[in-house]
């Protein structure tokens, strides 16, 4: 495995977090200013971070099981008490979007990693 895996694997889960984040404001029409973006990504950041140490995904980090499930579970089950303590809501039906969007996107970058890595192993051999 590349010494650069983990980053960008990091990097890929922060970024399903914040187009969430950013497509939500977007939709909901409450700003996209850095500050407000912020205020709404930083639960879902720490509790990803936290999904990373708890799971020690750098030493797979593009594995869908157990990896992404646990990450990606960590993420949506640590981010909504945090919502809630920073004042903002976690109804159902956000917690249901917010499940299903970081689904598809936490592990679908990773299914499409495994399957382009299988295509080139099976192209060269």
């Amino acid at each position: 495995m590349r010494s650069y895996t983990p980053v960008l694997a990091l990097a890929a889960d922060l970024l399903c977090v914040l187009v969430f984040v950013v497509v939500g404001k977007a939709d909901h029409a409450t700003g996209l200013a850095p500050a407000a973006v912020a205020a709404t990504a930083w639960p879902f950041v720490a509790a990803l971070v936290l999904g990373w140490v708890v799971t020690l995904a750098w030493r797979s980090p593009g594995r869908i099981w157990p990896t992404g499930v646990l990450v990606w579970a960590v993420t949506v089950v640590g981010a909504m008490p945090l919502r809630l303590l920073s004042g903002e809501g976690a109804p159902f039906s956000f917690v249901l979007v917010t499940t299903l969007f970081l689904a598809t996107t936490m592990l679908g970058w990773r299914a499409v990693a495994l399957l382009v890595s299988r295509r080139k192993r099976q192209t060269v051999a």
